[in-house]
Order: structure tokens, then C-alpha cells, then sequence
């Protein structure tokens, strides 16, 4: 399938939507980005990007967005932490969704590229995580993520040319948010939960948007969920110390059994939900840390997709080089 109109990008103001506006821009594709109101739209300004402010809670916001031949939709419009619980995901990530699509449906956009999490999935079973294996979400997060798939799902069933895109930890350059802020940023982490053993899987933000863009134009994809993961599963342990290495802080070398680790991050989280900041570990996001996280690529890489950053380490390597000429 070929696209010639605008292809709309929701959240893009944050992390993974400004990643893909910068994908599209390099690519000469015309972009419109949107998010919430917002003062500064210098990154948009600098890159020559239409910008239209909506809000996912206000639908009569959300016509201009579809103004002109706009033909594809990146929909990264959503909150990603463990911290907000689902009443106030819900109008966001769910019901946000349901408008979005509707009236993606309604205007005949050609593809409807939705961006979820492999939270949906829950806790890890033994085995890589493969898109076929049950949603079990195991948190607020995963459930409102879930909810979201399925009225994509339906809206598939409705005639919408819709992809479902399920990234796991993603992290790199201007991260903020989501499990991998950790390894994208100098971190408060000073120790390693438990062993250090438990196996990860992520994904760099560029790969992650050239994936998104990939999938939009194989029509195969249509109707269809993807992973979005990396090659290499580090170990928590290396990871953080990589981490620490790329940022220049001091290497985590203390163990904390895990529920001293749970206890500092209830904490953590009420100190930092009184600051009105996430913190750098979630209470929920610690229910990971007690097995492995591998999340399966197969099906991504059997349609031809190539990433940039395959290997963790030398990934790191290179966020070492940006973080440097950033300071």
C-alpha cells in the first residue's frame, strides 16, 4: 500500500510520538503531529511539522485532526506509567481510543497503526512471549492497554485497516516515561533488585518507530499484532550496570532482596505521587522483577523488518555518545 497524504501522529509531544514525527520527517513524509495544548512547539517548528493541538478527553477537539487527505495514523497518544490507576486511564487509553478509531473508520483512513505495550500479556510464564499468547494483564496499566486492543479488534471487524504494535520496555534518547527511563537517563536506582538474574527484554525508540512505519505499509499486517523487541535479553543486573556506565553514575554492586525493593518502591511512590512526579520504580512495575521478560520478535523480523540497534549493548554504547554531546 502507498501513502501520499498526511499521516497523523498522536502524542507526539512525548517520548515515542516525537521519535516517530522525526522517522516520518527523515523518510519526506508530511506529518501532522498532535497533542495536548502546549506552549512550546519549537521541536515541531524546527522540523517544518504541521502541529494541531486536540485532547483524547475532548472529542470535539479531535475533527481538525482529520482536516485534508490525512491517510495513516500513528495513534501514541496515551499515559504510559504503573502509577495512574484506571479511572483516570481509562479516558485516555480505552475510551480515547474508541473516538479516535471511529472516526478513523468514518473518514476511510488507509492504515490505523495503534501502539500498545506487552503489558497486556501479564506476568511471564516460563517461555518468550509470542502474539498469540492469552492477555492476562496483571496491572491497571496492562488492563486499560488491553481494553484498548480489543476495541481495535473491533473496529477490524468493522472494516478499519488497523495494526496493533506491542513494544516492550523502550528506552533512549529523551525518554521519560515507561519501564525504560532506566536505561535512558541518569537513575536513583543505587541496587539491583534480587539476584540480578531475571532476563529483559527492550527496544531503542528509533527502531521502535521504524518498525511502526514498516508495518504501515505491509498490507499483510492488516487485522494483525505485532512485538516490538530487541534481538539480545541482558540481564537486569548488566543492564543497570550498563546504565550506570553510559551516564556516568556510580554501578549498582548491593543486592536488595525483592521485597525490601517492593517496600522502597511503596515508598517511593507515595513521596513522589505527593511531588506529583512518577518514580524511577514503580511499585507495580517491581511484580516483574521476580522472573525473566522475553518478548518474542519472530513474527516482526518474518516481515522483513531490520533494526538499527539490535544488541542492548552496543545499543547502549552509542546512547553513551549522545549523552555526552547533549551535556
Amino acid at each position: 500500500m502507498t501513502f501520499d497524504g498526511i499521516s497523523l501522529v498522536t502524542g507526539a509531544a512525548g517520548f515515542m510520538g516525537s521519535h516517530m514525527v522525526e522517522c516520518l520527517v527523515q523518510k519526506g513524509i508530511r506529518v501532522r503531529a498532535t497533542s495536548r495544548p502546549r506552549k512550546d512547539t519549537s521541536f515541531f517548528d524546527r522540523l517544518g511539522v504541521e502541529y494541531v493541538a486536540a485532547d483524547l478527553t475532548r472529542p470535539e477537539t479531535l475533527p481538525a485532526l482529520f482536516r485534508g487527505p490525512v491517510d495513516r495514523i500513528f495513534h501514541l497518544g496515551a499515559i504510559c506509567n504503573f502509577s495512574t490507576p484506571y479511572a483516570k486511564l481509562h479516558p485516555t487509553n480505552v475510551a480515547g481510543v474508541k473516538t479516535l478509531s471511529g472516526m478513523a473508520l468514518e473518514k476511510g483512513v488507509k492504515c490505523f497503526v495503534h501502539v500498545t505495550s506487552t503489558s497486556v500479556y501479564g506476568r511471564y510464564r516460563g517461555r518468550p512471549f509470542v502474539e498469540d499468547d492469552p492477555r492476562e494483564p496483571c496491572n491497571d496499566y496492562g488492563r486499560s492497554k488491553k481494553n484498548g486492543e480489543d476495541v481495535i479488534f473491533q473496529r477490524v471487524q468493522e472494516g478499519l485497516p488497523a495494526v496493533i504494535a506491542r513494544p516492550c520496555a523502550v528506552y533512549g534518547p529523551r525518554c521519560n516515561d515507561g519501564a525504560g527511563k532506566v536505561f535512558s537517563r541518569p537513575s536513583s536506582i543505587g541496587a539491583v533488585p534480587g539476584n540480578g538474574r531475571q532476563r529483559l527484554s527492550n527496544i531503542r525508540a528509533e527502531d521502535t518507530a521504524a518498525a511502526l512505519l514498516h508495518l504501515s505499509l505491509q498490507d499483510e499486517a492488516r487485522g494483525e499484532a505485532y512485538n516490538l523487541a530487541e534481538d539480545t535479553y541482558p540481564t537486569l543486573e548488566e543492564a543497570l550496570v550498563l546504565a550506570a556506565q553510559t551516564f556516568g553514575t556510580r554501578p549498582p554492586t548491593l543486592h536488595l532482596p525483592l521485597a525490601v525493593v517492593r517496600l522502597a518502591a511503596r515508598l517511593g511512590g507515595v513521596f513522589a505521587g505527593l511531588a506529583g512526579k512518577i518514580p524511577d520504580l514503580e511499585y507495580d512495575a517491581t511484580g516483574f522483577l521476580y522472573d525473566d521478560y522475553i518478548v518474542d520478535n519472530t513474527k516482526l523480523k518474518k516481515t522483513g523488518f531490520t533494526m538499527q540497534y539490535p544488541d542492548f549493548t552496543e545499543s547502549m554504547r552509542q546512547m553513551r555518545t549522545w549523552y555526552q554531546t547533549t551535556l
